[in-house]
């Protein structure tokens, strides 16, 4: 979660871009000139986006951008028009939910539903929306699946607590990197964030508009600071939600991720043990844990309807660490389980949040995560055991959810360096206790960019989910987006506004929102939200967000 010359109005930059060496080096790579495609508009295939009026189309894109007359890749996008009149229209807007391998085609309805959920039509219909899966992604082509098996149930135990068990993690992560090699071909070698960053660039060019604005979550806002690096005039306004440390990228990252979700799984239980009578599960943190922990043993003997061993337990909790509204439901199924054994709640929920099957958005973010740093095989076992013992929840299972990169078919490169300076005005968001890109992410980013403003939701949990119904953040987002104008900017290190977080959750309350993939369909929110029903348009984001959030 991180990122990083000047087009012609047809063109991309000739201008050289400035990559890290593994030494710390700066070297140049030249960037090639590529034709610019145009957008032949049509009726989208989504029920979603036909909902909101939205129409979709390809973009032509090189695969290879130093050969930009070579073969040519099509990026699937979606667009919502503006409705105001020519002196009110802002231009054009891209978005990126995350990941990397996040679809975000059906992102563009983020602008209705902040004229019709949030009440902001001078924002929501002020800009075109402009949605679009990355390369590899989704209904771009081509798509990029490895093993749809991969992620099936029962999965070995994360935890390689015998020999045995860590060389059949390290088989199957051997085995994945050559299916993906088989199934990706060339592709894998053109799937770096620059790579992607190049590919918004033709995108605006192929919208024939001199510059875009752009919102981008977690992942995204990565995306968001490569694309400002590589050319800093092409950006009007960007807002980055929970953000990448670009010095962390990736491997780093990922060991900062599981000290913080130990954090917040934490912070869950607490939730859930001052919530005792309702759950019964514990009346203490203390308590809670261990019966968690209870069960996580008794799934390794025993999975429940045969599906649900302790690693995908581990996985469905872990979206307690992305996003507190989750909290009531994942209680629920907590309780449930251990209170009167409804396994089949178990299971709907591992396929909601889990979607086993789907595999692209897991290879696409090997494929991009493998190759944008190298990875640090000598240190992996000190590293992944060290971390274990401060953080036991997640280590493990993000070491083998990241485990093909150290046999991945494609050359990785060397760091991409954000330009601070080319961010210009950035507004950057995030809740001080985000876990998916901690907070310190975010604090570096407005320290490099000193045109920048940090917006921060003091004692959050949750990780890219604005709007939100928190007036204090969403109402900075909105008046960015409808006059360019920025909080002042405080003295120190930041953040430069301090923003309350939002009450907690209620147990079974409002907030037990079915997950993406759940009982109440994206579409069922979409029609909710244009009929004026309050919060229907926040739970559609939400459900597209968390389709991105991990793959």
């Amino acid at each position: 979660m991180k990122l990083p010359a000047l087009a012609l109005a047809a063109s991309l930059s000739a201008t050289a871009f400035v990559v890290t060496a593994p030494g710390g080096a700066a070297t140049a790579a030249p960037a090639a000139v590529a034709a610019v495609s145009s957008v032949d508009w049509g009726r989208c295939s989504d029920p979603t986006l036909r909902g909101f009026g939205a129409r979709c189309g390809f973009v032509k894109v090189p695969l290879d951008y130093s050969r930009p007359g070579g073969r040519q890749i099509r990026l699937a996008v979606s667009r919502i028009t503006h409705t105001v009149r020519p002196s009110r229209y802002q231009g054009a807007l891209l978005l990126n939910p995350g990941g990397p391998g996040g679809s975000g085609l059906t992102m563009s309805v983020l602008g209705p539903i902040i004229s019709l959920d949030f009440g902001r039509p001078d924002v929501g219909r002020a800009y075109d929306w402009i949605g679009f899966d990355p390369r590899g992604v989704g209904a771009s082509r081509p798509s990029l699946s490895c093993d749809p098996r991969y992620f099936g149930p029962d999965r070995p135990e994360y935890v390689p607590s015998t020999p045995h068990l860590f060389h059949v993690w390290q088989r199957r992560s051997r085995r994945y990197a050559a299916d993906c090699g088989k199934a990706g071909g060339r592709l894998l070698d053109h799937m770096r964030t620059t790579d992607s960053a190049r590919d918004m660039d033709q995108i605006r060019a192929a919208l024939g508009v001199d510059r875009i604005s752009y919102y981008g979550f977690s992942y995204g806002t990565y995306l968001g600071q490569v694309y400002a690096t590589l050319f800093p005039q092409r950006v009007r306004r960007m807002v980055l939600d929970s953000n990448v440390d670009p010095r962390k990228v990736w491997y780093r990252a990922n060991l900062e991720q599981d000290l913080a979700f130990q954090r917040n799984i934490g912070i869950f239980f607490g939730w859930v043990a001052r919530h005792d009578a309702t759950y019964h599960l514990g009346a203490t943190r203390g308590a809670v844990e261990a019966r968690y922990k209870t069960v996580h043993a008794q799934l390794a003997d025993t999975p429940i309807n045969g599906v649900v061993g302790p690693d995908e337990w581990d996985d469905v909790f872990l979206y307690a660490g992305y996003a507190d509204f989750l909290w009531p439901r994942l209680a629920g199924v907590f309780a449930g389980w251990v209170g009167q054994g409804a396994g089949d709640d178990v299971v709907a929920a591992y396929q909601d949040f889990d979607t086993p099957g789907d595999d692209n958005s897991y290879a696409v973010y090997n494929a991009v995560s493998c190759v944008d740093d190298t990875w640090k095989d000598e240190a992996f076992l000190q590293d992944q055991w060290s971390t274990y013992y401060a953080a036991p929840f997640l280590t493990w299972g993000n070491a083998w959810f990241n485990g093909p990169c150290y046999h991945w078919p494609a050359r990785a490169h060397a760091r991409t360096r954000v330009d601070g300076a080319a961010l210009g005005s950035a507004l950057l968001v995030d809740e001080t206790r985000d876990a998916a890109t901690p907070y310190s992410g975010s604090r570096y980013l407005r320290s490099i960019a000193p045109l920048s403003r940090l917006v921060a939701v003091v004692g959050g949990t949750n990780h890219a989910v604005t709007p939100s119904g928190n007036a204090c953040t969403d109402n900075r987002i909105f008046r960015y987006l409808a006059t360019g104008k920025l909080p002042a900017r405080k003295a120190g290190a930041g953040p430069d506004v301090r923003c309350r977080k939002l009450p907690a959750p209620r147990p079974g309350g409002a907030e037990a929102f079915a997950g993406p993939g759940g009982s109440s369909s994206t579409l069922s929110f979409a029609r909710a939200a244009q009929a004026g029903d309050a919060g229907a348009g926040r739970a559609l984001l939400s459900a597209l967000l968390l389709q991105a959030a991990r793959p």
